[in-house]
């Protein structure tokens, strides 16, 4: 079912009503979007996925690693320091493998974004 002639009426009908008139915000600048940075292909993805307080998996994988690094900067037993170096591997390749399949490594939007979002939380 198309609802796009639906909504093209209700959209007239409020503006016939007034309804859009003395809006918050009316006649000016709309904010700036903190996602301008992510490719437009992503960036609803994105959103939908800040809306749900979640980090999309490639963040949410570093936050991961930098988490291990910082754990293994505090063990002092050998065989437990083996295991998370290990585990610090694993997730490194599969970040890298996440970047190459997703060809974000080289796309300088992402760059510029994937900084915004490391600032933030504290890479």
């Amino acid at each position: 079912m198309d609802f796009g002639h639906l909504i093209e009426e209700k959209i007239k009908q409020s503006i016939e009503n007034g309804d859009f008139e003395n809006l918050p915000g009316k006649g000016k600048p709309l904010p700036k979007d903190d996602l301008a940075y992510v490719p437009a292909e992503m960036r609803n993805s994105y959103r939908i996925l800040k809306n749900a307080n979640m980090l999309p998996e490639e963040m949410q994988l570093q936050k991961e690693i930098v988490q291990l690094e910082e754990l293994l900067e505090e063990i002092k037993d050998p065989e437990k320091s083996a295991n998370v170096k290990k585990e610090l591997s694993e997730k490194r390749i599969r970040f890298d493998l996440m970047m190459e399949k997703r060809k974000l490594n080289q796309s300088g939007a992402f760059h510029k974004y994937q900084n915004k979002i490391n600032r933030r939380f504290g890479f």
